[in-house]
């Protein structure tokens, strides 16, 4: 494999914290790494260490010559007076970039539901965001570095993401850099992991998942003093090997080292215990939604929802970005009062709810952390022990010296874990979460799901982190179109059902057209500049529309026989072969097509 970028004994230091001593790191050709660490440790300097836009104090980067980078960063520097197109293809000619099937893919994956011709200044955060990630995928590169690119983006999105990464580049061509805190994707898309911590960089074989086997291993071999962090990472272990993830996927670790680990560890959860103890909490009846709808102007969000929610159960809400997910949290815990229908709330019921922002700890202003605690009683029993609230924030993360903090000097994950615990330390038998991963590193992640995997009560979760959503919830219903769906089969049918609905509005959308254009009359004919009639057009827009068809459907064959490539025999060669020719044939049938597209949108023009 050829060398691309690298450092050598890189060593960074700000006034207030050492960052990096002495890295030195190789980055080649096929390499799929994913950068995990604790927040403010230095995952997103090293990106930008390898950019060139941070200088080392010692030490250097070294590249080869003429390897190209792009880096999608945490702040974008997109011009506000641009347009979205601009932004995105720059001044590359339409029928250029509209005959490429790679880029119409990743504009259809991304920004699809984005004005193509709207000014950069009048989108929201998350929609510059999915614009910046598609003008960095869209521009080719040796190396490419991803920094939290699955940020605003839905479960269908991220999962559209990395097959984009999986088939972006040949097997053993391209390199990918990738921070992320979506456990899920770092399996999905890397083949290697870098944990910065301390001001080093250790190095693992493999996804996620293997990853986590090795800490444990290493942990078990030292004998550290790192027990509560072993023993999080161990339960961790369990549930990727006994759990979802073990169950749908290829197992990506040696699942016989795993179990040897893991052989007296209970699994995750008792479900049928926790439940039992829920009914004594809340009796027989939590939430019952009948006949709801909820509507904003002519716009429906909730159409006519029959849902009960009974006590123990832990249901995780799926759905696309703005298709309602919040506004049916706020029916349920009756801060909205719906258009229609009623819900009806157990008289036992006690809400929590831990909102996407953080306005609820805005009243406690410049409080002390440990005069915030001592408003608390002084023992509460958590997974089987007693605990004191600041043992319990211990566990979350804190230390001594920032309980003498001040909450509204905390940082965005340290306000987010004091906000859970508080709301825990309230004792609520219903617990609504509404993106509760939003802040938090990994380990805190698996910190956090440790303590709700024995909390007795109702769980809601609105997350687009997979594995949270599969660690911690019993059951996923999905919200489309208004309606509540239960979807046994989990993300994966969630997504499923998504590529249905996108196929038949790819197919219904050209009879809309056809019927929009065919009632339109002569007044379109008189200012056409095609020199076509109308019928002649007509008959020109429909077979323009039939080979968008075709050539979506060759595009999925194509990335599925790509997909066969990654699950071949690397040493298989005569397999290897045959696939690739598969590769080769699809691709010329593409081609083929993408030119007569381009000839028939000629004549249309």
């Amino acid at each position: 494999m050829a060398y691309l970028l690298g450092s050598e004994n890189v060593h960074l230091e700000y006034p207030t914290k050492k960052v990096f001593d002495s890295v030195t790191l190789g980055i080649d050709d096929g390499d799929r790494i994913g950068i995990i660490g604790a927040n403010g440790d230095g995952k997103s300097t090293l990106l930008s260490l390898f950019a060139g836009t941070v200088e080392p104090d010692t030490g250097r980067i070294i590249r080869r010559g003429g390897t190209t980078i792009q880096m999608l960063g945490q702040t974008d520097t997109l011009d506000p007076a641009q347009t979205v197109a601009h932004a995105v293809v720059g001044d590359v000619p339409e029928y250029t970039w509209a005959s490429d099937a790679k880029t119409r893919s990743i504009i259809r994956g991304l920004i699809a539901d984005i004005p193509w011709e709207g000014k950069i200044s009048e989108l929201s955060g998350g929609q510059r965001r999915r614009v910046d990630l598609a003008r960095v995928l869209i521009t080719e590169s040796d190396v490419l570095m991803l920094d939290e690119p699955t940020n605003h983006l839905d479960v269908h999105a991220i999962a559209w993401l990395a097959d984009h990464l999986k088939s972006r580049w040949p097997k053993k061509a391209g390199a990918l850099l990738v921070v992320t805190h979506d456990r899920w994707f770092l399996d999905e898309v890397c083949l290697g992991m870098w944990e910065v911590h301390h001001g080093r960089v250790d190095q693992f074989a493999g996804g996620y998942s293997a990853y986590v086997l090795q800490r444990v291993e290493r942990a078990e071999a030292a004998k550290t003093a790192e027990q509560k962090r072993r023993n999080i990472m161990r339960k961790e272990l369990a549930w990727l090997s006994r759990g979802a993830q073990a169950r749908s996927t290829k197992p990506k670790f040696r699942v016989e080292a795993a179990h040897a680990l893991i052989d007296n560890e209970p699994p995750v959860r008792d479900s049928l215990e926790l439940r039992r103890t829920a009914m004594s909490r809340l009796g027989k009846q939590v939430i019952d939604l009948v006949n709801v709808t909820e509507s904003f102007g002519e716009k429906t969000v909730i159409d006519n929802l029959t849902w009960l929610i009974g006590p123990g159960d832990r249901f995780g809400i799926l759905g696309e970005n703005g298709s309602g997910k919040t506004t049916l949290l706020n029916v349920i815990k009756g801060s909205l009062q719906p258009t229609s229908g009623h819900v009806k709330i157990g008289k036992t019921v006690k809400f929590a709810f831990l909102s996407q922002h953080l306005s609820e700890l805005n009243e406690l202003g410049d409080s002390r952390v440990r005069e915030v605690l001592s408003r608390y009683n002084t023992r509460y029993e958590f997974d089987g022990k007693e605990m004191t609230p600041a043992q319990l924030l211990e566990r979350l993360g804190f230390d001594a010296a920032q309980l003498s903090s001040a909450v509204s000097d905390l940082s965005g994950g340290q306000k987010r874990r004091l906000q859970l615990m508080l709301i825990l330390l309230d004792k609520p038998n219903v617990l609504i979460l509404d993106e509760p991963d939003n802040d938090l590193d990994i380990d805190m992640l698996a910190v956090v799901e440790s303590l709700l995997d024995t909390w007795p009560g109702t769980l809601l979760l609105i997350t687009h982190d997979r594995h949270l959503m599969e660690r911690v919830t019993d059951d996923q219903f999905a919200l489309l179109d208004g309606k509540i769906r239960h979807v046994p089969g989990g993300i994966d049918e969630y997504l499923r059902l998504l590529d249905e609905r996108s196929a038949e509005d790819t197919q219904v959308e050209p009879e809309k057209q056809r019927e929009k254009t065919s009632g339109s009359g002569s007044d379109q004919d008189e200012g056409r500049g095609s020199g076509l009639s109308g019928a002649e057009e007509h008959s020109l827009k429909k077979e323009i529309a039939s080979t968008e068809r075709k050539l979506h459907t060759l595009g999925k064959k194509a990335d599925a026989i790509r997909q066969e490539m990654h699950d071949v025999d690397p040493t298989d060669y005569v397999a290897l072969g045959d696939v690739q020719k598969r590769i080769q044939a699809m691709e010329r049938q593409i081609s083929d097509l993408e030119d007569h597209w381009v000839h028939l949108s000629e004549k249309l023009s």
